[in-house]
This record gives structure tokens, sequence and C-alpha cells, in this order.
């Protein structure tokens, strides 16, 4: 009987092969999957103990035949498995449906409502394991995390594993007056051409376990804040290390790639570096995953064919997703603001925003025909902030994050694009079907209390008003023509219009 495996599911192959030199770069396995809808040859991996490993996600149904080699005795397999139809929350990858929006390859709409946990799976066991018991209650479906340890303020701490083979520097006297590109801290002694599997394996157990509660996994590849050594490899290091990620992870239906946290302060990386990592994993991932690539100050330029969208930091203080219309005329590509500030209290401000304040920039990217990202960091007696740990959430904002997704899966069709409205409002209307009559008029930090709305006479609307604080949703009747809407005259109310056929 044939072994199967769900569409969009991984099929592994395990082969024994040689241990002595340097496996990792002494010796390559590679498969080809193909059926009678696709032909795909992707790369394997050494994962340690004389274990080599080739992952493969297939795209449809049936039989699948497959061949693996090597460039040693016993690479040489084949085979045959059975794709079976996806269940439960399996819907395939996720894509960009459209031009701004995002859907799973099998048609499911997607909206990504994310998290940032920067270093969460390097953590010990009972903080990811917490982390994850926060994560299966709904509030994200998407997080932020990375491969490459991390050195910034509340996160002087060596992780539970490092990524290569080698020794780190003691850690004792480091603190925040060096934040990354630590070059001038010595005796850190790693061999780049060595991985250290158990890394890996611990970011595959944690991938899977988001998988399975159907949360995306957005995989940071590089950042600036390093004092092991890592934002300073060279090319040829950065591809074989790109090539190993991928080999390992873009199996994984849940995946999607982040070039850089703050590219712009990864010093030793040129512009003519990132193009070249990046249109790397474009041409090495075999199964398209979504990419992008997260800024600091400037944002990179991206109407390059190898981004799917546009993975934001705010540039002001102020002004943040209610620029969202403004850069999806600019790039034509669906806009996700990665970073808005945290809620939190921590000292510096882009960590102590409030709740209220955060939930109101979600609620203005997607009225504007975007998204946005959450992320918290408050002072905690052993620092253990969510924003890098993971662990437990302490803030107001996921509760209304969770509510405002219920709202958006309301809506005809696959998103909200801004329509006009008065100007203290941002309107959005359902991207797939604008003249569907349906309307979301959301007045942030405004108070009005009371709108008109001037509609067709012959047509209905029912109307709710929407607390999006309190989470309340109220069935203000049906109404025709000009008519006025009662308002509680306090902040963050939205007002709900479907027409009735």
């Amino acid at each position: 009987m044939l072994k199967s495996v769900e569409r969009w599911g991984i099929f592994e192959v395990s082969i024994s092969g040689p241990d002595g030199g340097n496996p990792f770069v002494d010796y390559i396995v590679s498969g080809h999957f193909s059926n009678e809808h696709e032909s795909v040859e992707v790369s394997g991996f050494y994962d340690g103990n004389g274990i080599y490993k080739i992952r493969f996600m297939p795209s449809y149904e049936g039989i699948y035949s497959y061949e693996t080699s090597g460039n040693f005795d016993g690479a040489e397999t084949k085979g045959e498995f059975t794709v079976i139809p996806a269940k439960g929350n399996n819907h395939g990858p996720v894509r960009v449906h459209g031009k701004y929006h995002f859907a799973y390859e099998d048609g499911t709409k997607y909206y990504p409502f994310g998290t940032t946990c920067y270093v969460w799976t390097h953590q010990p066991e009972n903080i990811r394991r917490q982390t994850l018991e926060t994560l299966s209650k709904g509030y994200f479906n998407k997080i932020r995390f990375c491969v490459f340890p991390k050195h910034y303020i509340h996160n002087f701490k060596d992780p539970v594993t490092f990524p290569y083979e080698g020794t780190p520097v003691d850690n004792s006297e480091l603190n925040v007056d060096n934040m990354y590109n630590y070059s001038d801290c010595h005796g850190n002694s790693w061999d780049f051409s060595r991985f250290n599997p158990a890394h890996f394996q611990l970011m595959e157990e944690n991938i899977a376990a988001l998988r399975d509660m159907g949360i995306e996994a957005d995989i940071i590849l590089f950042h600036p804040y390093d004092r092991w050594g890592f934002s300073q490899m060279g090319r040829d290091d950065c591809l074989r290390y790109l090539k190993y990620v991928i080999s390992r992870f873009s199996a994984y239906r849940n995946i999607w790639w982040s070039m850089a946290n703050e590219y712009d302060l990864v010093k030793s990386f040129t512009a003519d570096d990132w193009e070249c990592y990046a249109n790397y994993v474009y041409t090495e991932d075999k199964y398209n995953h979504l990419r992008s690539i997260h800024n600091c100050v400037p944002f990179y330029d991206y109407t390059k064919p190898w981004v799917t969208h546009c993975c934001m930091q705010r540039q002001d203080k102020y002004r943040t997703t209610e620029l969202t219309e403004e850069y999806r005329k600019k790039y034509g590509k669906p806009i996700v603001w990665d970073e808005i500030a945290y809620e939190g209290n921590i000292d510096i401000s882009w960590g102590n925003i409030s709740g209220r304040l955060l939930v109101r920039r979600f609620w203005e990217a997607v009225m504007r025909g975007g998204y946005a990202g959450h992320g918290e960091t408050y002072e905690h007696p052993d620092d253990i902030l969510w924003w890098s740990h993971g662990g437990a959430l302490h803030g107001e904002s996921q509760e209304r994050i969770k509510f405002l997704r219920t709202i958006l899966d309301d809506v005809p069709g696959y998103g909200l694009m801004p329509a006009d409205g008065w100007y203290d409002a941002s309107v959005g209307i359902p991207e797939s079907y604008p003249d569907s009559g349906y309307e979301i008029h959301y007045f942030g930090f405004d108070r009005p209390s009371f709108r008109i709305f001037n509609k067709e006479e012959d047509k209905k609307y029912h109307v709710d008003i929407i607390d999006t604080w309190e989470m309340t949703v109220t069935d203000a009747g049906i109404h025709s023509g000009r008519f006025k809407i009662s308002l509680p005259g306090k902040e963050y109310m939205a007002v709900r219009l479907k027409r009735v056929e």
C-alpha cells in the first residue's frame, strides 16, 4: 500500500549516508517529484547523524512518483506515493489574490492579522509552549520571527540553540550600548559551513505547530541586531545558509519569507547583496511562497519582481496606516504594515503606545485596503516581552483585533478598498464587489453623535452600529433615502451598511 500525504502536506524521503568530513558541503542530495500536473526538482539537506532528507509539498491529488540522487552510495532511490484531499484547515499556501489582497491556494480568503515575536523559538521550552497556547486563542493568523538570535534591549541572553557549530562569545558584560552589528565583540568561533541541525529542528517543530493552528510563519532571514557575527557573513556563506533554510522549510505550506527585519541597518550588506539573496530565494523556492523585505527608515523598492507584497514599518510617529491608500497606488501590491509601534510601556516611543491606538491603526489599515501587524512590549519582572520572547499577552488590543477579523470575514469577496465619504471618516467597500452596497464608515478618534446618509429612495440598507473597542454590533434597522443614524458620541465607532436585495 502506497504511503499517503495530504495535498499541500509534506512528503519526506530520508536516506542514510556518510557523516564523515563535512556532510553539509561534501555531499548533496536532491529529489525529482512528478505527476501528470507538475514536475518539481528540490534540493535535500543533511539533518545530522548520517541522515539526509528531501522534502516535497504536492500541489495536486493523485499518484506521484519520485527519484532521488546524490554524490554518495545509496543516494539513488525511487518510489510512489498517493496525495489525498486536504482536510481541516489545510487550504494550501497563501497567495496574492487580485492585486491588493490574499487568499489560500484553494480560493479561501485570507486576511493577514499578524503579530511579532522575534526570537520566541529560541526560548526555553516553557516559554515556547506558553506562546503556542496564547496563539491558540485565535487572535492572530501570522507571526514574524527570526532564524538568527537577536541582541537588543530586553534580550541579551543567549538562545537555547545556535544555527552553526561553534562557540559564542561570553555575553556577561554586553548591554544596550551597542545593539547591532557588534563587530567589536571578539571571541565568537563559528564554522559557517557546518549547520547545527538541532537549531533548525526546533524551528520546524514550531513551524509545524503553527501550521496545524492555521497560522502563517513569516520567517525573517536576516537582521542587524547581532553580537555573534551572523549579520556579517560573506556572500558564499549567506547563499549556503539560504539554500539550507529553503531546503528545510519551503515544503511547509505556511511559510512566508521576509528577507530582513530592518534591512537598512544591516551595514555589511550592499544593495547588490540584497538583490542577490532575494533573487536566490525567488529561484530556489519551488513553491513560490510570499516574499518581502522590512525597513527601518527607507522603504525598499517594492516594485522589484521578486517582491510579492509590501512589508512596512512606519516612517512617521503620527501618520502610519493612514498612508495605506498612497502606497497601494505607488507599489500596486498588497500593503502589510508589520510594524506600526507596539502596545506597551517601555521607555522607547515605538514600544509604549496604548492598545486603543494600536487597534485604531489596524482599523485604518483595513478600511484603506491594507493590513496591519500587532506587537506588545510591556515591562516584565523576568524581562519576557511578547515582541521578542513570546509567552503571555498582557495588553488590551488582541481581543479587539480578533473582533476586527470577524468584521472583515463578513465582507463580500476578498477585502476592502478605500471609498469616498465624509472627510472625518475612513470608508471601506468590498474590492471584489464595489457596487454591492456594502460600506463601513469608521470614525476613529472622532466622536459624532449622529451621521446622515443619503442613499437611493428605492434601495433599502440594513445598518449596524459597531463599537470597535467594546466589540459590540447593534442593529440600527433598515433605512432608505436620506436617513439619520444616532451614535453614542464616543471614539472608535463605525457604521456598517448592507444593501438589502
